[in-house]
């Protein structure tokens, strides 16, 4: 990731309205960008690489308090096992020689999902970056590895009767309680979901979070996807009215 430059098109974005606090990314079409060129489908992840920097610089440019990406569904885990682990080598490596230039534009750095399940050397890489990039006061990347929208539901429901093994009364259990056991906990709910590829599914992704989330599909697939994307999808986002089931 490069330092961002000035962008006259960010800072028309930015006059335009409201600029979301959270944007979350289903990062779709990798395989397909790698089919369509005759190659292995690892070489359509490793091109999704600077897409992703596009997202983040953009967002950093933008202000975007939080950007979350959808990175390794737990459903992925069913790959071929070759697969599987070449896209988890990428990750570690994508972290080692990502997390200087994310350090120098003040981006921090969370992971959420069920992260025990991630090979050991990755967890390890994944904790050490995260602590290279605690001081950050900017952006924060939030990675959705081995995530899956159901099974933050479940584990939630775990730990709430794992912490409470005396029974739980009904009165104090509302949507503010269970929030706090979810992976999300503390960051506010994406304001904004973008997905790539064209396809109209989330695909168990923020299942609870993205009750009221705005949402903007394109049929690029996500190697491809750039800046221009994001802010076409942030100005979409800015001419929305969002009534959250009330009425003006």
């Amino acid at each position: 990731m490069r330092k961002p430059r000035p962008d006259e098109t960010a800072e028309r974005v930015k006059r335009g309205g409201d600029v979301p606090r959270h944007v979350a990314i289903i990062m779709d079409g990798n395989g397909r960008w790698a089919k369509r060129r005759g190659l292995p489908r690892i070489h359509g992840h490793r091109a999704g690489r600077k897409a992703v920097r596009e997202a983040v610089e953009g967002c950093v440019e933008l202000g975007v308090g939080v950007l979350t990406l959808y990175t390794f569904s737990v459903e992925n885990w069913s790959r071929p096992r070759a697969e599987v682990a070449a896209l988890m080598r990428f990750l570690e490596q994508t972290l080692r020689e990502e997390r200087e230039e994310l350090r120098q534009n003040d981006v921090r750095l969370a992971a959420v999902g069920r992260l025990e399940d991630l090979p050991s050397r990755v967890q390890d890489t994944l904790a050490e970056t995260t602590q290279y990039l605690k001081g950050g006061r900017g952006l924060l990347l939030n990675l959705a590895i081995s995530y899956g929208g159901r099974a933050e539901i479940v584990d939630a429901v775990k730990k709430m009767v794992a912490e409470r093994p005396e029974r739980l009364r009904r009165g104090e259990i509302d949507e503010q309680f269970f929030e706090g056991y979810l992976y999300t906990a503390g960051l506010p709910d994406p304001d904004l979901l973008i997905r790539t590829s064209g396809e109209l599914r989330i695909s168990n992704f923020l299942l609870w979070q993205l009750a009221y989330s705005e949402i903007w599909v394109t049929d690029t697939l996500w190697p491809d996807f750039r800046k221009r994307h994001l802010f076409q999808a942030v100005s979409d986002y800015q001419r929305r009215d969002r009534r959250f089931g009330k009425v003006d």
